[in-house]
This record gives structure tokens, sequence and C-alpha cells, in this order.
């Protein structure tokens, strides 16, 4: 919507003198509008990044180390502040998946991780509050390791490592939403992690109906354009 009204003001500026070319922008303005909200291309984005790895682990869980729960399930520092609710958002997936692995295993080990994930974002960070949603949840927060410094995925995977007990060579299940798998498995990989993906939070289906349209869709944009930059950052900065 940003974009749509920048246009729309280049347009009035341009009109008094210019009306050939504000009715240009104008005219681009009402195509950004019209894709922006054509569900089918977030959608196809999303889903090129989703069905990378849509299976869960395939042997035994108790066959594994533990699990690493990357942070980006609950809303940013400031929403949370003045209030003990952890404040889950759309990817609550990412940590409501851990209980019944831990039904299944129940000396299986969990690490979060995630810090304040803003670089100026004040309040406490993510791995506090997640804690907080664990223990609402009934679970023993001495079972939960916290890495509470990490602001990005690359982070999340040095950081994590360098905890005590730690050792990324051993079999863990990666769990993060389905669209940040193909760059988080890289990352952690590289960083010589022994990780296999256990994608949860799939914002597409198998295929998109044509017709859909809705202007409720910025969320599914801002998931793929982050991702698609994240993944042209990491690469050319050697991350992955």
């Amino acid at each position: 919507m940003f974009w749509i009204l920048l246009l729309l003001l280049i347009a009035v500026v341009l009109l008094p003198r210019r009306p050939q070319a504000a009715r240009r922008w104008v005219l681009a303005a009402a195509a950004l509008l019209l894709l922006g909200g054509w569900t089918p291309l977030p959608d196809a984005l999303l889903r090129h990044l989703e069905r990378q790895y849509p299976e869960p682990p395939a042997m035994p869980i108790q066959q594994y180390a533990g699990v690493v729960v990357l942070g980006g399930a609950l809303e940013s520092g400031y929403v949370g502040e003045g209030t003990e609710e952890p404040q889950v958002n759309g990817a609550a997936e990412r940590m409501t998946t851990v209980l019944p692995l831990l039904r299944q295993a129940p000396d299986l080990a969990v690490v979060f991780t995630g810090g304040q994930g803003e670089y100026f974002g004040s309040g406490p960070s993510e791995a506090e509050r997640v804690r907080r949603f664990f223990v609402q949840l009934g679970l023993d927060p001495q079972r939960v390791r916290l890495e509470d410094k990490s602001r990005n995925t690359y982070e999340n995977a040095v950081f994590t490592a360098r905890l005590s007990g730690i050792d990324p060579r051993k079999p863990w299940i990666l769990i993060t939403s389905a669209s940040h798998m193909p760059r988080a498995l890289a990352v952690f990989r590289k960083q010589g992690w022994n990780v296999i993906p256990y994608s949860v939070d799939f914002r597409t289906g198998l295929a998109t109906p044509w017709t859909s349209y809705s202007l409720g869709i910025s969320d599914k944009w801002s998931i793929a354009l982050k991702e698609y930059i994240g993944i042209l950052a990491y690469r050319l900065s050697g991350r992955i």
C-alpha cells in the first residue's frame, strides 16, 4: 500500500503541468493494486520455498539428540512489553510442534534460539518470552535450553553451537517455518550442524485458485520477499 500511495502522490504532483504523465502513474498504481492482491503470485513464490522440505524427519524421534527451534513465532519486542502474555504470531507452530515430539521422546533435548530480533529493540528477549510460553503450557522450563543473543538466522546457528553441552555433529531436528527452512537449513549445515529439517507453518497449499484475490495478503508478500532477499544476501556474504 505504501508504494501505491507513493505512485498516486507522484501523480498528484505531476497533474497540474504534466497530466499525461500523471495518468501513467495512476495506471501504474492501479496495476500494482491489482497484482498485489492477486493471491496466486505470492503463493507461487512461497510454494517454491515451502515444498523443498515438506516431510517431517523419517527416522524415530528417539534417535535424535534434540530439536533446535528457531525464533520468529512471537511478536516483536515492543508489542510484548507491559504484559506477561507471550504474544504469539502466525508462526506459533514453531513452538507448539515441540510438545508432541516430547510426548514421543520425553528425553529429547529442546533448544530455542532467538534474542532481540530488532537491532535497536527493547524489552525481554524472545527466548525469555518463549520460556513463559512453555511454562504456561505446563512444560518444565528446565527442559528447554535458551540462546538469547542471536538476532538473525546466521547468529542462530553460530551462537547455539557455542552453548555448553551442545554437540552440533550429532543428529538434530531443525524446526522453523516452511518458507524459512531452505535458508535456515543451508546456514546451519554451513556452520557444521548435522540437522534434519522439520518444516511447519505452511502458508500455501498445493495449488491456489486463479480467481483468488485479496488485499489482505501483504503478509505473504512480506514473507516471500524477505526470504528471497535473505537468500541472495546470505549467498553474497558466503553464509550459505
